[in-house]
């Protein structure tokens, strides 16, 4: 059944029962199973082309949030630290290649899809990725770069493997990591990574700004204290 879900992080497009099964790995008549399966339940919805996500699955997903104790704890951190920069700030956990947004507190230019939590992105091109990874030793980060799709999202995506090392140094030497146009064009962001007891890292917060209103150095002159302030409070 979750191979039926994982098909949509490729799309927001209706899939139909062939994509599906193909998704899936099963003939057409067990994909329609569990299709109607799941659509019984309201995990999908039939719409005119195929089948796409049912509200059901925002029920499980607001019982994650709820049930993660970590969230409730961030909350008044993330909430004061928006205050405090005005510009957007998301909370993610580090799932190995990626990065999974659980917090998007949006600024007053995002898009729609700029601030929907569950969204993922790639650890080895962004500010979070960079902060994660500077927790790690040299051999684990590189083992995540050389298993990474290392293509260009933008004109300015780093995917060489040493220039991306080289930021993942600078990361360890400041206590937080900067990344310039790399997941979106006129983007730039700051990022720290948040730790558990052993100083292993589980996720990162970010905070995101616009290249039409920041340079990059007076950005993170004025974020980049209040990420790393923000980020030890959540911390084990």
């Amino acid at each position: 059944m979750a191979a039926h879900f994982e098909t949509y992080s490729e799309t927001a497009e209706p899939r139909s029962l062939a994509q599906l099964a193909a998704a899936s790995g099963l003939d057409k008549s067990a994909a329609q199973r569990i299709a109607h399966t799941l659509r019984n339940l309201g995990y999908l919805e039939h719409k005119a082309g195929g089948y796409v996500p049912g509200s059901r699955v925002l029920d499980r997903t607001f019982d994650y949030l709820r049930a993660n104790p970590l969230v409730g704890r961030a909350m008044p951190i993330l909430t004061e630290l928006r205050r405090n920069v005005t510009e957007r700030v998301d909370m993610s956990f580090f799932e190995d290649l990626t990065l999974l947004y659980a917090v998007r507190l949006q600024s007053k230019r995002d898009s729609f899809y700029a601030h929907l939590i569950g969204r993922r992105i790639p650890t080895y091109c962004t500010a979070g990725g960079r902060a994660v990874m500077a927790f790690l030793s040299d051999e684990e980060a590189r083992d995540i770069l050389s298993r990474s799709d290392r293509r260009k999202l933008t004109p300015r995506t780093t995917t060489e493997i040493p220039k991306i090392l080289d930021h993942v140094k600078r990361a360890r030497e400041k206590g937080y990591a900067t990344s310039l146009e790399q997941v979106y064009v006129g983007e730039l962001a700051v990022a720290a990574a948040l730790t558990d007891k052993d100083g292993r890292p589980f996720g990162a917060i970010h905070v995101a700004g616009s290249l039409g209103e920041w340079q990059l150095d007076d950005f993170e002159r004025r974020v980049a204290p209040l990420v790393v302030a923000a980020a030890t409070a959540i911390s084990f």
